[in-house]
């Protein structure tokens, strides 16, 4: 089960939403598909112009034995840090053009235009991962990556001097001991009378959007729900990176 704590700047019933339908997802697949919007012609669009990595909405907890999610504050703060550096580390080896990674600011009004984009991107980013699910896709956009958080993204462009912004959210949880012991002696006591007892571990589930800030529209998109990974180090940070910014049109 996913972490479900409210980020600084993610207000809780909006966080609580990302948490279940993240949560949702969990059950399924593993990750993907990754989509990219197409032009008028039908080719897939690519970067043309500087990103901006947005403050990515990271939460991390700890599954206690009781099956319970703790925040976990400390473990949350580190991967907020190191997620960032690994994807700057993948844009800059790929030669994309940056533009220095916009902090949101702690007091930022959710009623400010700036936060209203950041909620709005959180809202759209929430709907394209709902009907990319099989059987939810709409009517009207079959399975074209066809979004936009329209004309109010100028409020990003100009803060941020980028022509493309990257938000990532993020929600991962770890086994405590207690329930990796548990966890153990499921897994024994169901092979013993010839069944299969898992009450399951920590879970990564995420999904991350491109934004072109000249139009508003959204030019990528991917997801990943799966039982591995770990943000809390270096090396895990760069697995989850290259995970969920798979098929990024670089």
């Amino acid at each position: 089960m996913a972490a479900a704590c409210a980020h600084r700047r993610t207000p809780p019933a909006a966080a609580l939403a990302l948490a279940a339908l993240l949560c949702l997802w969990a059950g399924g697949a593993g990750a993907g598909p990754e989509r990219v919007a197409q032009d008028a012609a039908g080719r897939p669009l690519g970067i043309e112009g500087s990103v901006v990595v947005v403050e990515p909405d990271i939460e991390l907890g700890e599954i206690t034995a009781g099956g319970m999610t703790e925040p976990r504050r400390d473990w949350s703060e580190t991967a907020r840090r190191l997620y960032p550096a690994a994807v700057g580390e993948r844009l800059a080896a790929a030669g994309v053009a940056r533009r220095p990674d916009f902090d949101v600011p702690d007091d930022l009004p959710a009623d400010s235009r700036l936060g209203q984009v950041l909620r709005l991107n959180e809202a759209v980013a929430l709907s394209i991962a709902y009907h990319a699910r099989p059987g939810s896709e709409l009517a009207t956009k079959g399975d074209r990556l066809d979004w936009t958080l329209g004309a109010g993204v100028s409020e990003l462009h100009a803060a941020s001097g980028a022509d493309y912004a990257l938000f990532t959210y993020v929600r991962d949880s770890y086994a405590s001991d207690g329930r990796k012991a548990l966890r153990v002696l499921g897994l024994v006591a169901g092979a013993a009378f010839g069944g299969v007892v898992d009450i399951g571990g920590g879970r990564q589930v995420g999904v991350a959007t491109l934004v072109d800030l000249r139009d508003g529209r959204v030019v990528w998109f991917n997801r990943i729900a799966r039982q591995s990974g770990d943000l809390r180090d270096e090396a895990g940070a760069r697995a989850t990176a290259g995970e969920l910014l798979e098929g990024l049109p670089l």
